[in-house]
């Protein structure tokens, strides 16, 4: 992936989305990226299929849907993690996923299909590196 003229953010959002794709075949709408210190948050607007949405309306099928994505994001994971890496030049220690059912306390995340990452990486980024448009060398 180039990442020449784009910040982190943005080539961290662009891997997220084809990761995304690569792995169910449905293309989130849009990803926000948001670094706190070490920790790196990606959500994914829009990342529920149309079946997903919908199957999701129960509480057996929002067990079955997060359960199935917990599973898939534990079992495919590496080339984002990589990805994340390669764009940080920092390790990612730790990361999870985890698809929030609609509640009355909570925001109703499967009405836009938002799946948030969140990884823990081994260091600080630096926010020069962060808001640097070519961070990652170029390639």
């Amino acid at each position: 992936m180039d990442g020449s003229g784009s910040t982190m953010a943005q080539q961290i959002a662009r891997a997220a989305i084809a990761f995304e794709k690569q792995r169910t075949g449905h293309v989130p709408t849009a990803a926000t990226v948001v670094l706190s210190n070490n920790t790196l948050v990606v959500t994914l607007h829009g990342a529920l299929s149309p079946a997903e949405k919908a199957l999701a309306k129960t509480p057996a099928g929002m067990t079955q849907l997060q359960e199935f994505h917990r599973q898939l994001f534990a079992n495919a994971s590496g080339p984002l993690r990589q990805e994340i890496e390669r764009i940080t030049r920092v390790g990612v220690r730790e990361a999870t996923a985890e698809v929030e059912p609609a509640t009355d306390t909570a925001v109703k995340v499967f009405t836009s299909g938002t799946v948030v990452q969140v990884f823990l990486l081994a260091d600080n980024v630096g926010m020069e590196t962060w808001n640097s448009t070519n961070p990652a060398g170029g390639g």
